[in-house]
């Protein structure tokens, strides 16, 4: 029986113990979200990065045509790169490339929980597959559902997120109050609405990009499950 809690922002990972647990990163609006369906259309990799410069130097000297930049800073698309929101990477040819991938609060959560022994990304759009995964391989381990959360404050969408996540595990696993609670808010709110709703929604709505918001509120959709090793988010 796993033992299965929830993280309500990626700050709080600095206090864990990571070695010889689970993690799954949830950025629902976008970074996670983005990565599933940047796998699952044909891209090679994904290598998330802690910031812009950090991208462009993973950048440097790799062969034109080979790779993808893409990212933003505080919801703004960094200059030079592809706009990092799932539908918006859809345009892109993504096929057989590297995705370089830099967010304000999804890329540094994943290299911040570098230190655990297997660290996914999930998203509403993966949700089975990843539940599927850990039922399947990591029965007798602790997961921790990590919320990236937005600048260091929690946000609705990720705990949602997490929510759906831990509605697809079977019963008999032991959750922390922080994973009953999110639960409770996804058993009691429909996913669109709620994603509308959290503060970067309402920010997209104002943008324009609601149909961003739309797709990535759909729940279990794709079917890959992007794992971190070296660095690299391969599916």
């Amino acid at each position: 029986m796993a033992k299965i809690h929830v993280l309500l922002k990626k700050e709080e990972l600095d206090g864990e113990r990571l070695p010889g647990k689970v993690v799954v990163v949830l950025d629902v609006l976008f970074a996670t979200s983005s990565i599933v369906t940047a796998l699952e259309h044909g891209a090679a990799e994904v290598i998330p990065t802690l910031d812009g410069p950090a991208a462009l130097l993973e950048a440097r000297g790799r062969a034109v045509g080979s790779f993808l930049l893409s990212g933003e800073l505080n919801a703004s698309t960094l200059d030079g790169f592809s706009h990092p929101t799932p539908l918006a990477l859809l345009r892109e040819d993504l096929r057989g490339k590297t995705v370089i991938y830099s967010t304000t609060n999804g890329t540094v959560a994943l290299r911040k929980a570098v230190e655990a022994d297997h660290v996914f990304a999930g998203a509403l759009v993966n949700g089975e597959a990843v539940v599927q995964l850990i039922e399947r391989s990591f029965t007798d381990q602790t997961v921790l559902i990590v919320c990236a959360g937005s600048g260091g404050s929690f946000n609705l969408e990720d705990f949602y997120g997490a929510g759906y996540l831990i509605s697809l595990f079977s019963r008999e696993h032991d959750l922390s109050d922080a994973a009953r609670a999110a639960l409770l808010l996804h058993d009691g709110a429909d996913a669109v609405e709620v994603l509308s709703q959290s503060a970067l929604g309402r920010m997209m709505a104002s943008r324009g990009l609601e149909a961003e918001v739309r797709f990535a509120a759909r729940k279990s959709c794709f079917d890959v499950v992007p794992s971190l090793r070296d660095g690299r988010l391969r599916g």
